[in-house]
Formats: structure tokens, C-alpha cells, sequence
């Protein structure tokens, strides 16, 4: 099979790769990451299982001390009831934080009162703390638990109390800008940021994209290149996977108004080196 050809956009690439966010996971690492972003980067704080949601307070407190843009994600299935929710949106207000992230987590249990990012969404409008940005998850893919339809009726119900979509990580540009115009005829006008994968090993971003459900997504990685150009694509990266494919693959629509693409959001996985060498690469 022929590696799939594109003329590629280099006004949109520059465009997508000049709005970027980049996803931190707060783990100890998290400083460390930090230094090799630039100084005026946006930096996404995920919830972890391990650590819980007071963890990526605190780190979004720190980074925003330390002069960055910061974007936490506030899960709604890691907040324990409208107290600490209440606490948490005082502590990020205080911070100078402008912009969340609303995802319902991976909680198999809820933690509390909040089962989906909607429930979280309509106690938070109704507190005496405002953000000017809060954003919400899209999946182009679909959810591994959801089906389409569930799936369609969450984001009506969440669109109101939000102001910019981001997409899981998916592989597959076709997939994505499918995805957008479904979500266009079902009257979501909102702006969307793109979820990508940053560089990283073959085997690892394997391993995390099954555990997040795109595995077709990941079948894409085979079928552009064939068996044999996928080996070579290995080989020749020194196992690591670059998203120039998928950049490429979606720069054509980023000027087009009917898709609203304001940026991509990074999926680092705290590997942030190779991914910045790899973006400030492909701007030279």
C-alpha cells in the first residue's frame, strides 16, 4: 500500500503549530517538563488517578505563579460535592486562572456528588466564580462506553455552559473533520481544538492509546504506510512517532470558518523535549 499523499497547507501547519496547548500530567516530573516549554506556553494539568484533583491545584498554582497560562482540568467525577468544587474554582480564581478543562474523568466510581462533566458544569454556573474559557471533551472516535447517540445528547447538554471543544487523541485527520461537521449538523457551533499525540515511543503511545479506547486510530498508523512503510517508519524515526501526518492532514481546514479549528492540544504525556524539538522543527 502507497504512502497516503497530501499537498499540505504550510499556511494552516504554521497556524495550527503556533496555537498550541500542551497536556501535563502532574506528576513529579511536572517541573522539570515545564522548562522545555516556552515561556509563554499554555499549559493543560490533567487529574490523575493516582494523585487526585487537590494535585492539579496545586500544580496549576504553581505554574501560574511561575508566569504561564495554565488550563486544569477539573474532573468531574475526582470532586467530592459543591464544597470542594466551591474551594477548588476560589483557589483558581485567586490564581489568575481564566481557562478550565471540564472532563468527567476516568473514575470508574464517582468520587462524590458528580457523575458527568454536565452535572459539575450546572453546579459551577451557579457559584459566584466565573471563567472566561471553560472547555469540553469531544471524541471523534467515540467513547469505549458510550454509544454515539448518548454521546450527542452529553455535548448538547454541555455546549451551553461552555466555550471551546477538545477532542480526544485520534490519529486519523479524516476521522476528526468528519467528526466536526457531525458536530456541526447537530448545531454545536463551538471552536475546536484538536487533541494530538506529542512524539513518543512506538510501543508506549501503543500501549496509552488502547487504554483510551482509539484503537482504530491506531489501525490508521498501519494502513497509511502498509506493513512494510510502517516498519521502515519505525526504523527510520528511531521508534518514535512524529504527528506530521495528522498536522498536515488538518491544516487545509484550519482558515475554513465552518470548522472553527483554533489550535491543537498536545497530549505530551510528560514527554515534552522531543515533542517542542519536533514543533519548533517543523516551524524552521
Amino acid at each position: 500500500m502507497a504512502l497516503r499523499t497530501r499537498s499540505v497547507d504550510k499556511t494552516g501547519v504554521e497556524e495550527l503549530l503556533t496555537s498550541v496547548r500542551f497536556e501535563l500530567m502532574p506528576f513529579e516530573s511536572f517541573e522539570e517538563e515545564i522548562t522545555h516549554l516556552p515561556d509563554d506556553a499554555t499549559i493543560a494539568i490533567t487529574t490523575s488517578p493516582q494523585l487526585g484533583i487537590e494535585t492539579t491545584v496545586d500544580r496549576t498554582e504553581e505554574a501560574a505563579a511561575a508566569g504561564y497560562d495554565v488550563v486544569p482540568h477539573v474532573a468531574a467525577r475526582y470532586v467530592e460535592d459543591r464544597d470542594q468544587l466551591r474551594e477548588i474554582a476560589r483557589r483558581l480564581t485567586d490564581a489568575g486562572v481564566t481557562d478550565i478543562f471540564v472532563p468527567g474523568g476516568d473514575r470508574e466510581e464517582p468520587a462524590g456528588a458528580f457523575d458527568s462533566a454536565h452535572d459539575l458544569l450546572v453546579a459551577l454556573d451557579e457559584m459566584p466564580y466565573e471563567f472566561e474559557e471553560v472547555g469540553i471533551t469531544g471524541y471523534p472516535e467515540g467513547h469505549e462506553f458510550l454509544d454515539d447517540d448518548t454521546l450527542a445528547e452529553a455535548m448538547a447538554q454541555k455546549a451551553p455552559y461552555a466555550t471551546y471543544i477538545v477532542t480526544q487523541i485520534c490519529y486519523d485527520p479524516d476521522a476528526v473533520i468528519e467528526w466536526i461537521e457531525e458536530v456541526r449538523d447537530h448545531g454545536v457551533d463551538l471552536p475546536v481544538e484538536v487533541g494530538i499525540p506529542g512524539v513518543m515511543n512506538y510501543k508506549r503511545l501503543m500501549s496509552i492509546s488502547q487504554k483510551v479506547g482509539v484503537g482504530d486510530s491506531v489501525k490508521f498508523l498501519k494502513k497509511t504506510t502498509g506493513v512494510l512503510g510502517f516498519v521502515k517508519q519505525l526504523v527510520g524515526s528511531r521508534g518514535n512517532y512524529e504527528p506530521d501526518e495528522l498536522v498536515d492532514g488538518l491544516a487545509s481546514h484550519v482558515n475554513d470558518p465552518a470548522y472553527d479549528i483554533r489550535g491543537l492540544h498536545v497530549y505530551t504525556f510528560n514527554q515534552t523535549p522531543d515533542t517542542e524539538a519536533w514543533r519548533r522543527g517543523r516551524l524552521e
